[in-house]
């Protein structure tokens, strides 16, 4: 795949489920692009289809009509056992409540996606380390969730999501479990893992301050794509 192709290519999907002999469209005719390194914002009022299209990007459902594409692979087309193992070494996930274990040190918590991969101790400490170094807590490796703020824990799940290097970062209102200075911190960081890793972030938010932070907004409404806004950043 060339740099000048996008990193994700959702192509005419529509994504229905049934209850009783009713139709319930959640996603329709849906066609999305989103070149390598872009942080993409996906908003709409709730029922509006944003996380379903998150999670077909991230592999976590299928659509029941239409492709998705990551880099060269069709992700529509596997199976769940392919799909585990493309999840482990593709996406990293943050999440609005964290999903860190209680009676694991930060440290552990982020090495967890790493007991998948063929990896020595030594090697996975050193990607922790890494890990760590890049969302500034590099003080906090022994301490339980429980001894962090909301903020510190989501940078440690920050973390978990980057330390396999994945293909891309998915984002479910990162923010949304936050007071307002821990959130600006947590976005400020996504920017700075965007612009300095090249990463490719896609975050669902309903904040339009949060939003602020992405290169381009979309906004679905319905299952389908009413606007798209294209932002212009500063950067410092």
């Amino acid at each position: 795949m060339s740099d000048s192709e996008p990193i994700v290519r959702v192509v005419g999907v529509h994504k229905y489920f049934t209850r009783g002999a009713e139709r319930v469209d959640v996603l329709q005719n849906l066609s999305v692009d989103v070149p390598n390194g872009e942080f993409l914002a996906l908003m709409g009022p709730s029922g509006s289809g944003k996380t379903t299209l998150l999670n077909l990007i991230a592999g976590l459902d299928t659509p029941s009509e239409g492709e998705v594409w990551v880099g060269d692979e069709l992700i529509s087309a596997m199976s769940e056992a392919q799909l585990a193992r493309w999840r482990t070494r593709s996406i990293g996930f943050i999440f609005q409540f964290y999903h860190l274990l209680p009676v694991l040190s930060a440290y552990e918590n982020v090495e967890l996606p790493l007991l998948l991969l063929p990896l020595t101790t030594a090697q996975r400490r050193a990607q922790v380390t890494t890990a760590m170094e890049l969302v500034g807590l590099t003080d906090r490796l022994s301490h339980r969730p429980g001894q962090l703020s909301g903020g510190q824990q989501q940078r440690v799940g920050i973390a978990r999501a980057i330390v396999t290097d994945p293909t891309l970062i998915v984002a479910d209102e990162p923010t949304g479990d936050l007071d307002a200075r821990s959130a600006d911190e947590i976005l400020k960081l996504l920017d700075e893992l965007q612009r300095s890793l090249q990463k490719t972030i896609i975050m669902v938010t309903h904040d339009p301050k949060a939003a602020e932070r992405a290169q381009r907004i979309l906004h679905l409404e319905k299952g389908q794509l009413v606007e798209q806004t294209v932002r212009q950043l500063e950067r410092a």
